[in-house]
């Protein structure tokens, strides 16, 4: 049986290091079933944008660990959910994180699953 992935949007990340929040409660509980978390470099990118503290950026990167690269593929991918979601305005960027997470057959952790539910083939938890 495959291992399940869970790849983490940026919203759900920040909300998630947050002690006792909603999303820190539902991370100990994957991490605690052995879970493969995982997160675009799109995602982590964001992440980085801050503001963050050095011991939030710490907690993170050892959760994460090496983030999933966009490559060639992702964008063939980008444009396509981009195009047949509408071409909204502002959501380029999470049509690449999700792309990147159907590349991987991971399914997408995040707090705006409004942002994120118009696209067909991804798994939201």
């Amino acid at each position: 049986m495959a291992q399940t992935i869970i790849h983490l949007d940026t919203s759900f990340l920040i909300r998630a290091l947050s002690p006792n929040s909603g999303e820190d409660r539902q991370l100990r509980g994957w991490m605690a079933d052995g879970v493969r978390l995982g997160m675009s470099a799109i995602g982590w990118t964001e992440f980085l944008c801050g503001p963050l503290d050095q011991q939030q950026l710490a907690l993170a990167a050892a959760i994460i660990s090496e983030p999933e690269p966009f490559i060639v593929q992702d964008s063939i991918q980008t444009a396509d959910l981009f195009n047949r979601s509408g071409r909204r305005r502002g959501s380029l960027l999470d049509c690449m994180i999700a792309a990147i997470a159907i590349r991987v057959g991971a399914s997408l952790a995040t707090a705006n699953r409004n942002d994120f539910r118009r696209f067909s083939g991804l798994r939201l938890e």
